[in-house]
């Protein structure tokens, strides 16, 4: 807890002092021109999309849902992600397990696309990256490095505004498969405080959380919205004793069981601030400030280690004869491939006959009871699994001000200056391993060190109306933007990185599982960019609105990009409308993503090895034909109608969008003998520890193509009040181009691994004193893989779930409720590996495929209080 104050401490004391530094110089981007919203059709009118006065979403010429802050309080889950997907069918989010960094920050994707693909704001502001880069993401996600929407707190959101377009011509990278904006409330009085308590139908994955909100007047003519989240969640397992595992508790060795767990982290001291405050200066001018501090432990599990057959820790020939390690010092002796310092009196050469090796005569005479040779079968003989998890902290802060010039020749411009600082920290642990080459003296928990992602925006933006003549006012917006991006690795703990003294006789180097960053990976890499933009909005008549956007870009580590963006709606009557856009986009390498190393296990074939992600300049990675990273580049165009009758609203639209030299991990590459000399001579370090070797690459084109359809009816049915909503996505996607640096398998599980249709059925009912709320969920076809090996991959059926929420109100003030998400206990398609394939569906311990799209949990149900003031 010592710890935890003292981590406060210092956040608080950057936010004062960047406060301070963006209170001097203000600069920021817009949505000048920003009118007041009648609170009954709040949940109706978007900012996000246009630069002009927010519109209604049946005017707009682009595809936009909202969520409201009911429908967000209403989900059957804490986590923002899974809030979102449950109302986006277009958004797919897979739990991560036994997935390094993408099991601390979960990616998610829209149409598809990976999760960096995807701009996120905040209050119409862009937000920073997180820190954690995906490094196993299970094939979409590989390398993803995206904003940690998980921090931010339903309870502090007045509504979500998802914008299902291609958008970088407005708004910059990453913007090519939509934008995500998240709006704060901004009340001046009154608040709300929730308590809620569930767990799985397992009886595991308890998860407590207390949130508030609360509004406050700043003078009379000001605002303070303040809202904060804690949570606290048990780990989950849907394992089974893996058969290895099983044998060796039969021999008699301590193993738990199971050995291996596949489930959700532990999450602990989950705590989120976000604060909103707004003031009237006068004259039609305004201050603005927001932002948060959020920070949580996440814990999980890794892959068993065999204590017969680890490489590099039991053995080196898959578990024919025992890794053992001379302790005296002298000549070459050890037999065993000519491995260890020696005495004179070689080390034995010990086969593994048994299912215990603990057990065999050779190995206690000639290791167990002789004090010059070591095996860690005397130091763990069971093998072991370890954790890996960390420490995450969030924040950023906006400062800014907007207005209108009165008098002049800017008479009648609105503005929008503001400034934005987001840092993201990640600090990695990992417990209950080993630093092999260390021998007995290894400790068992290490600090392999931390990643900061740290992000700055200064912005300044015009909008005008201008006359000229048409049904109503151009809308004309300009504005410059400066970004500054920097990436840091932070070296760990020394025992996490050294090469131990039994390095040469074949032990592997640094924390089992993840390596500590060394200090040649140590370092802060640093871009700036900046950026001018123009964004024009003509209604041309009273049933035509068309508009353009112009948007040039520059980078300091590459070349510049410019980028356009045409839309156009005709009310054809007064129920119709059609709607259309055309845009290119762009999304820049992460700092990241150009200079990070890491090198983490994973299993190969089946078997677990070592393998490196290392930057493109790297000479390894270059050794393999990597190149410098360049910007993905974008086409899309999309083409809907809207129907409104009454109180029935429908929309359909259809979306085409190609990506060329899209960024991702290559496929791990085994490294050659010769491969290895080679490096060795330009003077390498370690080579002979690594096994394989990827790299970020721009290696693939892909097609998506997709149609999202939404409606919405309201209605008096059963004495009360009634909203249905459906919401359907088809979504697919083609990998035009490739080389053997992706490979077949990951093209598969671009193409396959989500499913193709995705549809949510809504019904929200209510009453004075009570209210219901149910939501069924549609998940087609998608691919089964487990333990990201080919071998494993099947056909996984379509599934429908369905949640459930019943509200009872005690009076004005108090609000009880009770809810299930996935209520029937629909389950996820179990592991059923090919007979073809030889492998057991056990093989690892898992009981479902992990790229389930609804989870692997199964059924959560919940108990919540509210209370309002």
């Amino acid at each position: 807890m010592k710890t935890k104050i003292s981590t406060l401490a210092k956040n608080i004391r950057f936010i004062i002092a960047t406060s301070a530094a963006l209170s001097a110089t203000v600069v920021g981007s817009v949505n000048a021109q920003q009118s007041q919203k009648d609170e009954a059709n709040v949940e109706k009118i978007a900012v996000v999309g246009s630069r002009a006065a927010p519109r209604s979403i049946a005017d707009s010429p682009v595809p936009i849902d909202i969520i409201g802050a009911e429908e967000l309080s209403k989900s059957g889950n804490t986590d923002m992600l899974e809030i979102l997907k449950g109302t986006v069918p277009s958004l797919n989010v897979h739990a991560n397990p036994i997935s390094d960094a993408a099991s601390l920050v979960r990616p998610a994707n829209l149409r598809g696309l990976s999760a960096d693909s995807t701009l996120i704001l905040l209050n119409g502001k862009r937000r920073h990256r997180s820190s954690v880069i995906a490094f196993l993401g299970g094939g979409i996600n590989d390398g993803a490095q995206g904003p940690d929407i998980s921090v931010i707190p339903s309870i502090a959101l007045k509504q979500v505004e998802v914008l299902r377009d291609g958008a970088a011509a407005q708004y910059g990278s990453d913007a090519i498969a939509g934008v995500m904006n998240f709006v704060l409330k901004d009340n001046a009085e009154g608040g709300s405080l929730t308590a809620r308590h569930g767990e799985y139908y397992e009886g595991d994955g308890a998860t407590t959380e207390i949130s508030g909100n609360i509004g406050l007047p700043l003078t009379k003519d000001g605002f303070a919205n303040l809202s904060f989240q804690y949570k606290n969640a048990d780990a989950t397992s849907r394992s089974v004793q893996r058969p290895d595992a099983e044998a060796f508790g039969a021999a008699g060795l301590n193993v738990a069981n199971p050995a291996q767990i596949w489930g959700s982290p532990e999450i602990n001291d989950d705590i989120s601030i976000f604060g909103n405050v707004g003031l009237d200066l006068g004259d039609d001018k305004e201050f603005y400030m927001f932002g948060n501090y959020s920070e949580r432990d996440v814990r999980g599990g890794f892959y068993y280690r065999n204590p017969h057959t680890r490489g590099t820790v039991y053995s080196l020939d898959g578990g024919a004869t025992l890794l053992v390690g001379d302790l005296t010092p002298g000549p070459v002796g050890q037999q065993n491939d000519g491995l260890g310092l020696g005495d004179g009196i070689p080390c034995p050469v010990i086969p593994i006959t048994t299912d215990n090796v603990t057990t065999q005569q050779n190995y206690i005479d000639g290791v167990q009871n002789n004090a010059n040779c070591f095996a860690f079968n005397e130091l763990i003989p069971e093998g072991f699994t370890p954790n890996f998890g960390g420490n995450i902290t969030d924040t950023s802060l906006v400062i800014g001000t907007k207005g209108e010039f009165k008098g002049g020749f800017a008479d009648g411009v609105f503005y929008d200056v503001s400034g934005t600082v987001g840092r993201s920290e990640s600090t990695f642990a990992i417990f209950s391993t080993i630093n092999a080459s260390l021998g007995a003296d290894t400790p068992r928990d290490f600090q392999p060190g931390r990643y900061i992602q740290l992000e700055k925006n200064f912005n300044f933006d015009l909008v005008k109306s201008v006359d000229m003549g048409m049904y109503d006012a151009l809308n004309v917006a300009g504005g410059l933007e400066w970004h500054e991006e920097s990436f840091e690795v932070v070296v760990g703990d020394e025992a996490s990185f050294t090469a131990g003294p039994l390095t040469s006789q074949g032990f592997g180097i640094g924390s089992n599982g993840f390596p500590g960053f060394k200090p040649a990976d140590g370092g802060v890499y640093t871009r700036r960019n900046y950026a001018a933009y123009i964004d024009l909005e003509a209604p041309v008549t009273e049933d035509f609105l068309v508009g353009a956007a112009l948007r040039f870009e520059d980078y300091d580590s590459f070349d510049s990009t410019t980028n356009y963006k045409l839309s156009a709606q005709w009310h054809v009557t007064e129920d119709i409308s059609l709607r259309s856009s055309l845009s290119t986009g762009f999304r820049a390498p992460t700092v990241g993503q150009a200079n990070v190393s890491n090198v983490q296990t994973n299993l190969s074939s089946g078997v677990l090895v070592d393998s490196a992600l290392l930057p493109p300049t790297n000479p390894i990675a270059k050794q393999l034909l990597a190149k410098p990273l360049r910007p993905e580049e974008s086409k899309s165009y999309t083409f809907g109608g809207i129907y409104t009758y009454d109180d029935f609203f429908l929309t359909i639209d259809y979306y085409h969008i190609e990506v060329s030299d899209r960024i991702s991990q290559s496929d791990k590459k085994d490294l050659t003998q010769n491969d290895k000399d080679i490096l060795r001579a330009e003077g390498v370090p370690n080579v002979d520890s690594l096994q394989q070797v990827s790299f970020f690459t721009n290696d693939f084109d892909t097609t998506t193509q997709g149609v999202d359809v939404v409606a919405n009816y309201s209605t008096d049915l059963f004495a009360g009040s009634s909203k249905f909503s459906l919401a359907y996505n088809w979504n697919e996607t083609e990998v035009t181009k490739f080389t053997d640096i992706t490979g077949e398998f990951k093209v598969k599980r671009l193409e396959e691994d989500l499913p193709n249709h995705r549809a949510t059925l809504t019904w929200a009912q209510s009453y004075d004193d009570f209210s219901f709320f149910t939501r069924v969920n549609y998940y087609g076809e998608y691919q089964g893989v487990h333990v990201d090996y080919d071998a494993t991959a099947i056909t996984a059926d379509s599934a429908v779930t369905v949640d459930f929420e019943a509200n009872y109100f005690v009076n004005d003030a108090i609000t009880l409720s009770a809810g299930a998400q996935n209520i029937f206990d629909q389950e996820a398609t179990r592991i059923n590996i090919p007979a073809s394939q030889g492998i057991p569906n056990n093989n690892w311990g898992g009981v479902y495929y992990e790229t389930s799209p609804f989870g692997f949990n199964g059924g959560f149900y919940y108990v919540k209080a509210t209370y309002n003031f």
